[in-house]
């Protein structure tokens, strides 16, 4: 159970699953989980470095009990997490002040998972994806002329952000010293943000157009953010003068953006546009086979042929079925055979559900695009800015979750039935009058249900 590869696959499901099961913020994930390191598995103990005393204190007062949970569920048997001290560790500069006022750095998932998982050498091509992996490879060599900027689309689990570590791993390898920054256009927005409220506008500016290669995912994030829409324009606009590398991931074709400005749906079209489509039954086959040679894991093509016919829309869900079939066995010698499968199976669909949305999480996506802090559009304020995101926002959770009207207006500081009724009413006829609007609207809801 010490290999370095199941070991950071089986945690980086840890990860995603506490993030999904406890609504960690990706601020808190960047600062706390991700940089966790696990050493080794012994004795039903998974022990984890950390390079400093407070940091351990901090994971294990907040997130051990968390992170045990999970692991439980992962792997089937209680297990106890401890979490030793380092210091030989570096830790990366997570935090949004920090990125802001740091010199570039190179960003996104740890080296040593790229070199197990994020390569080109471990991206299974086919019909699906074949373009997009060719463009993907050409650009990191920086033979970009003709797919600048690289636009991929398609739905998520089907290997966008594994192209966008590829290009980052091997451009790295090949150019040492180059300043690649590779994002979340949600983490963009948050530093844009925090920017403005520190006054730091003119550092963030910098930090962006002294890139050499700028590779943003779920770029459809950014839409209907005005400002953000505005920054990310003319950062866009610098670094293609200057022919530096760009690329970008959305869950869909540049122009079904609705909300996003015609001059950026230009600007992503005027490249190479390549989807990524859910992978062939033989393509489907290979990752198995070749995931399960990365863990050093023996599966009979019975069992293989099982999963390739089970699976077929999620690359994502394809590799955590052997990882944690990979995970049983060393844990209690249990034998991939189709029973254990078809169990695992279940359990990995289960998991990759969509989790319930909250209202808080609707009111601050709402809050992020008007530029209106939460408290605010729950208070008796009634600006026309924070009174028109308070009424987007009841809209949005009416027909997002579903919530009785009284429940909705609960959530707005005991707001009665009328005024639920009213905001409802009055969003839908100005939806009806104004298109422009309406493609807002719509894709607030589209890009929460999304990152859900």
């Amino acid at each position: 159970m010490n290999s370095l590869t199941s070991l950071s696959d089986i945690y980086r499901c840890v990860v995603e699953n506490c993030v999904n099961a406890y609504d960690i913020s990706n601020n808190a994930r960047e600062l706390w989980l991700d940089p966790l390191i696990p050493v080794k598995m012994e004795d039903n103990s998974f022990i984890f470095a950390t390079d400093m005393e407070f940091k351990r204190d901090t994971l294990n007062s907040l997130y051990r009990p968390y992170i045990e949970e999970q692991l439980k569920t992962i792997l089937g048997v209680p297990v106890k997490v401890k979490i030793i001290i380092d210091e030989k560790l570096t830790s990366p500069k997570t935090s949004i002040a920090d990125m802001i006022n740091a010199e570039p750095v190179n960003e996104t998932v740890d080296i040593i998972d790229k070199k197990v998982t994020y390569t080109f050498d471990n991206f299974i091509v086919g019909p699906s994806n074949n373009l997009a992996f060719a463009a993907a490879k050409a650009v990191s060599k920086k033979q970009h002329e003709k797919y600048n900027p690289l636009f991929i689309y398609g739905d998520s689990g089907l290997g966008k952000t594994h192209l966008l570590s590829a290009i980052q791993f091997e451009m790295q390898k090949n150019f040492p010293g180059i300043n690649i920054i590779y994002i979340p256009a949600e983490t963009f927005t948050n530093e844009f943000l925090h920017s403005i409220s520190s006054n730091s506008v003119e550092t963030f500016d910098d930090r962006y157009r002294s890139a050499d290669a700028l590779l943003i995912d779920d770029i459809q994030f950014i839409a209907g953010k005005d400002q953000t829409e505005e920054k990310f324009f003319h950062i866009f606009n610098e670094l293609y003068k200057q022919n530096k590398v760009i690329v970008l991931t959305s869950d869909r074709p540049a122009k079904e953006i609705k909300s996003i400005s015609d001059r950026l749906k230009t600007r992503f079209s005027s490249g190479l546009i390549a989807d990524v489509k859910p992978p062939e039954y033989e393509t489907r086959i290979a990752i198995i086979q070749r995931k399960a040679e990365l863990l050093n894991f023996n599966i009979s093509e019975e069992v293989i042929d099982y999963i390739a016919t089970k699976l077929k829309s999620n690359i994502r869900q394809i590799e955590g079925v052997v990882t944690k079939l990979n995970a049983l066995y060393m844990v209690s010698q249990m034998k991939p055979t189709i029973a254990v499968a078809q169990n695992v199976i279940k359990d990995i669909v289960t998991e990759h559900q969509p989790i319930p949305i909250t209202v808080e999480k609707i009111i601050s996506e709402v809050g992020k695009i008007y530029n209106v802090d939460p408290d605010e559009m729950r208070s008796q304020r009634r600006t026309a800015n924070i009174s028109q995101a308070r009424k987007v926002a009841i809209y949005v959770i009416q027909d997002v979750t579903g919530l009785p009207y009284e429940a909705i207006g609960q959530k707005f500081n005991g707001r009665d039935h009328s005024t639920v009724v009213y905001a409802i009413k009055s969003i839908k006829a100005e939806m009806d009058r104004d298109s422009s609007f309406k493609s807002v609207v719509e894709d607030i809801i589209k890009n929460i249900k999304t990152n859900q």
